[in-house]
């Protein structure tokens, strides 16, 4: 299972309640989460990190608002768990990919990568993933790519480049769930937006108020994290363990009720 952008405390609870229930009812081996998102509804700080570790995610990956909480490079240097954007500068801390063995279970690939239109001029994602698949496909066939992208076209066009190389490609970022989900040709599941966990009486997890104002005055306001109507969004994705091609994608928006 992979759940969209966990937003502030409201989603990190959801992830600790729901998690165990779910993946008991789909008989789920692995969880992935971005949970760039998870403190203020901005950045990730070790707390927080914690916090979802606790509510049985196995690995964690990110995006462009990975910087927005100074405690972060804590944990970049030492939870290997913890993956950033592949596409960031070398040199960079952290990891943008990573072959985790959880328990009996096949090892399982997980590539990070951040998209470039709309977004900060990272490296090309492209030409990087080309090379990582290829790096990862020496130790393991099931590969998971959270590609944390703003433009639709850019998140389906790398899921067609890779098809039939990695398991699959689920988009993060713009907290709207799609109703694309599909398995290419070559076996690769995809969904271009997984949504986002946490509360949706909102405006992308934030307070309605403030955001409405901003587009009705242009001056800065706060955006705090919303209260109503919890779900935890993603997508559950059943992939052959010899093969590492995709079965099944299905959609996930459970509630949540405090």
């Amino acid at each position: 299972m992979f759940i969209g952008d966990i937003v502030g405390e409201p989603g990190r609870k959801a992830v600790a309640h729901l998690v165990p229930v779910l993946r008991q009812r789909h008989g789920i081996d692995v969880v992935i989460a971005n949970g760039e998102n998870s403190a203020g509804g901005s950045g990730i700080t070790p707390k927080t990190a914690e916090d979802i570790f606790a509510g049985d995610v196995d690995i964690m990956t990110t995006g462009d608002h990975l910087w927005d909480q100074k405690e972060v490079s804590a944990l970049l240097a030492n939870e290997p768990r913890f993956l950033r954007p592949l596409n960031y500068p070398a040199g960079t801390a952290g990891h943008g990919s990573g072959v985790f063995r959880l328990g009996g279970w096949p090892p399982v690939g997980v590539l990070n990568l951040q998209g470039r239109v709309f977004m900060p001029d990272l490296d090309n994602p492209f030409l990087l993933a080309r090379a990582e698949v290829a790096r990862l496909r020496e130790s393991t066939q099931i590969i998971f790519v959270d590609m944390h992208a703003e433009a639709t076209s850019e998140k389906i066009a790398l899921a067609r480049m890779l098809d039939g190389l990695v398991s699959a490609v689920v988009g993060t970022h713009t907290h709207v769930q799609t109703a694309d989900e599909q398995i290419f040709p070559g076996g690769t599941a995809y969904l271009t937006d997984a949504g986002f966990t946490g509360p949706h009486e909102s405006v992308l997890g934030r307070e309605m108020h403030p955001v409405i104002q901003l587009f009705l005055t242009y001056t800065p306001q706060r955006f705090a994290v919303a209260k109503e109507r919890i779900l935890l969004q993603g997508a559950i994705i059943e992939i052959d363990n010899e093969t590492g091609k995709a079965l099944n994608i299905q959609r996930v928006s459970e509630p949540w009720t405090p």
